[in-house]
């Protein structure tokens, strides 16, 4: 009887590598790497149509969010040379989440993308709301604002950049009749 067990033991050993490999014993010379974590850096924001009545201030009292509507993403590093530049789209809702694939920092506080980031107004599919707007600086670029938002998981980690809300303006408005 002893036997038997001795054999399944031994059996049970020999197999168990080969049904779960996670299990067989690993070379202790092999230096093993740790799992880098993928860290992305992200940049969120709102396109809208400014309303006719506040058009030429920041008010974005009674804007509509813009569809489809294109911004770009626009970084220098420290010594003011363009270090990336993408274009992104906004989705239904006018919102845009732009992942910055190939943003590199060479400087970590110079190229930093609260200091050398911004967002810019490219275009509005809107014929009727396709006039840029200074509206947070879009026109010349929105800064980023760090709120704390970060998304993480085991081997996962974005940071989240918000721009202010840019927005577009009517091309014609028909002055109020103040009777």
């Amino acid at each position: 009887m002893a036997s038997s067990h001795l054999t399944i033991f031994i059996c049970s050993l020999v197999l168990l590598p080969l049904v779960f490999p996670s299990t067989a014993a690993h070379d202790e010379t092999a230096p093993t790497e740790p799992m880098k974590k993928k860290v992305d850096v992200v940049v969120e924001g709102m396109v809208y149509c400014q309303s006719c009545k506040y058009s030429g201030s920041w008010s974005l009292t009674g804007a509509k969010p813009i569809p489809s509507a294109k911004v770009s993403v626009v970084c220098k590093n420290s010594n003011k040379q363009v270090s990336f530049y993408k274009t992104y789209e906004t989705d239904a809702y006018g919102y845009f989440y732009a992942q910055l694939d190939g943003f590199k920092m060479s400087n970590n506080v110079l190229d930093h993308p609260l200091h050398g980031c911004h967002v810019k107004l490219v275009s509005s599919p809107l014929t009727n709301c396709s006039l840029l707007s200074n509206v947070n600086y879009g026109l010349y670029g929105a800064p980023l604002r760090f709120k704390n938002k970060v998304l993480r998981g085991t081997h996962y980690e974005a940071v989240i950049y918000t721009a202010g809300p840019l927005a577009f303006r009517p091309a014609r408005c028909t002055p109020e009749s103040h009777v």
